[in-house]
């Protein structure tokens, strides 16, 4: 997510608290459990898509988390098809309702899939993959990747546009070093990152070394 704020310095740390206090979806629990393994399909999922989110930048993102997602879910978890789709989906629509209402971030987008009848435990990633401002803790494996992967991925794609030659060589040292210069991708939470790798019981250096090669040839 990207705050764009025009003020004076002063009123820039209240306005954000402001604005995520907005954010609280004031709940943990989503969707209805008898609708568990429903989906989207893949035609009605990238219809939405196409249809909630016009920015090229945002497109890109969202795909980049779905293909970590389905990555993850299919290697390291050894889902079958539908259950990769599931974690996928998560991936493709968290950020659904940003572009173009920002100010209903989750809460629209978790309103749409309730009234579609998706399976709850999509609906709880997409509301837990920033519990500092959603308010929702992420509990699943699921919750815990996408958390994990919606901050870092930004960041190492930021990374990979000022490179000449873009994800080729590019390795961990270089991610990390920088992840510690703040001014660098500076809306991307360190914090978000930090906490999510715990969470996820997984090491930043493995973390990066995962994204890295699946994100490089996402369009």
């Amino acid at each position: 997510m990207i705050f764009v704020v025009q003020m004076t310095a002063p009123t820039i740390k209240f306005t954000f608290q402001k604005f995520y206090m907005s954010l609280l979806l004031g709940r943990d629990v989503f969707g209805d459990a008898t609708n568990a393994g429903k989906v989207l399909s893949q035609e009605e999922a990238y219809e939405l898509f196409n249809d909630w989110v016009k920015n090229p930048r945002l497109q890109l993102h969202m795909k980049q988390v779905a293909a970590l997602m389905r990555a993850w879910a299919k290697s390291k978890e050894n889902l079958n098809d539908s259950d990769v789709w599931r974690w996928e989906l998560a991936g493709l629509l968290h950020d659904a309702d940003w572009d173009q209402w920002p100010e209903k971030h989750c809460k629209k987008i978790i309103e749409e899939l309730e009234k579609r009848n998706v399976d709850p435990e999509i609906i709880h990633a997409i509301a837990s993959h920033g519990h500092l401002h959603f308010g929702v803790i992420p509990q699943t494996k699921m919750d815990k990747m996408l958390y994990a992967f919606d901050e870092l991925s930004g960041l190492i794609h930021a990374y990979s546009l000022m490179r000449p030659n873009g994800y080729e060589a590019m390795d961990i040292k270089g991610v990390k070093k920088r992840l510690k210069e703040k001014s660098f991708a500076a809306n991307v939470s360190r914090d978000d990152i930090n906490d999510a790798c715990e969470r996820a019981g997984i090491s930043l250096d493995d973390l990066i070394a995962f994204i890295i090669p699946v994100q490089t040839n996402v369009e």
